[in-house]
């Protein structure tokens, strides 16, 4: 699988402004087709906790750009939305798109963001999610989530190979977000995909640092600090080998996972 992976710096509570920042990149380097491409959390907005204003609502201008993208490049596309919970709050949630236009998952963060309010205006998300593509299986995770192991772990024993965390991941925890998602790929044995955004919002500054891991921790691409569009191929065939090779994985103790998320 070839992923590739849009960093930029969203316009502040603008979708057109934001998308068309995107299209501007990725016309820059258009994606192989094929790919798996990644966009940010709430790649059109930034991370704005004002549910009413940046929510999709009826039109769902971020994810029909997102499946126009997917139809037009031959790619599934990966990105951050926010949409509206039945209790009227919000859900922050990574959705994909396959060429032919489908749904492939709609993943909702299941940790929101307590320390900046988040947990206030957005519920929580209940299940860990994969799809499929390209003979491997994804499973899309949401910020926050990368500082609870054990979601990644409910993922991979739902078969997933690649783990992909979309973020707005400032820069004062720039050095947890490269060692947690290094962790990741160790400890589960699988690709990781980090996808941050970078530049600033009314709020703080963010570094960038999206990164391709592999499952031995090693960086296949690092997108840096300003806008960039990075590739790396990911070797499902070298994922499979490496994990009967050296097989940990088989000795996890689900018995201590309880039945996490549904």
């Amino acid at each position: 699988m070839r992923v590739t992976v849009c960093q930029f710096s969203p316009v502040w509570e603008d979708k057109p402004a934001s998308i068309a920042a995107v299209s501007r990149l990725l016309d820059t380097a258009a994606p192989a087709r094929g790919s798996l491409v990644v966009l940010p959390e709430m790649f059109a907005t930034g991370f704005s906790l004002d549910v009413p204003k940046v929510r999709e609502g009826r039109e769902r201008v971020a994810e029909r750009f997102m499946r126009d993208l997917a139809m037009r490049t031959g790619s599934a596309v990966l990105g951050g939305v926010v949409n509206e919970s039945p209790a009227d709050k919000g859900l922050n949630q990574a959705v994909a798109f396959d060429p032919a236009g489908a749904e492939l998952v709609r993943f909702t963060k299941l940790h929101p963001f307590s320390f900046s309010g988040e947990t206030k205006d957005f519920d929580a998300g209940e299940a860990v999610k994969t799809f499929d593509w390209a003979g491997m299986r994804v499973a899309p995770l949401v910020c926050y989530d990368l500082r609870f192991p054990e979601a990644f772990r409910h993922a991979v024993r739902r078969g997933a190979h690649v783990l992909v965390v979309i973020a707005n991941f400032p820069s004062a925890r720039e050095s947890h977000w490269v060692s947690l998602l290094v962790a990741r790929a160790i400890e589960n044995q699988a690709f990781v995909v980090g996808v941050n955004r970078c530049g600033a919002d009314p709020k703080l500054p963010y570094p960038g640092r999206s990164l391709v891991i592999d499952p031995r921790g090693k960086i296949l691409a690092d997108a840096g600090p300003g806008e960039a569009v990075v590739s790396a191929d990911l070797d499902l065939k070298d994922l499979l080998d490496y994990r009967a090779a050296f097989p940990a994985l088989a000795d996890m103790r689900a018995d201590l996972l309880g039945n996490g998320p549904r």
